[in-house]
């Protein structure tokens, strides 16, 4: 890709790890309080947390000198490679982390995310 190099990506890489640690922490180490469920602050964090990851992975596309629509393919890719990293976290919780489940409502806060970087990106650093 022209221009687009790998130290470019290291933020969102570090991000992606991020991600991994925080969602693999066992369920009794996860803070929560009674009012923060009624406002569904845990979709909102899910919601802010894979919008990061996946603009973290746009950033360099958008700021590269690739033509609009391969900028937009990218885009595309990285939105639904983030969304895949959703559902998979879920999994990962459901089968591997104490006191986790498996919350299909995650995984749609999780695209949400991701489409919204997605249509920030686009307007952004498109002019499609």
């Amino acid at each position: 890709m022209k221009g687009l190099e790998i130290k470019k990506f290291i933020p969102g890489i570090a991000w992606f790890f991020v991600v991994l640690v925080l969602l693999c922490m066992p369920g009794s180490d996860v803070p929560g309080a009674s009012w923060l469920d009624k406002i569904f602050f845990d979709k909102w964090v899910h919601t802010g947390i894979f919008a990061l990851l996946a603009f973290l992975f746009m950033l360099p596309v958008g700021l590269s000198s690739l033509p609009d629509r391969e900028k937009l393919q990218y885009f595309i890719r990285i939105a639904i490679a983030t969304s895949l990293w959703g559902i998979t976290t879920e999994f990962i919780q459901k089968y591997l982390v104490i006191s986790r489940s498996f919350d299909l409502l995650d995984w749609a806060a999780d695209s949400f995310g991701a489409m919204l970087a997605f249509l920030f990106s686009r307007k952004k650093y498109t002019g499609i």
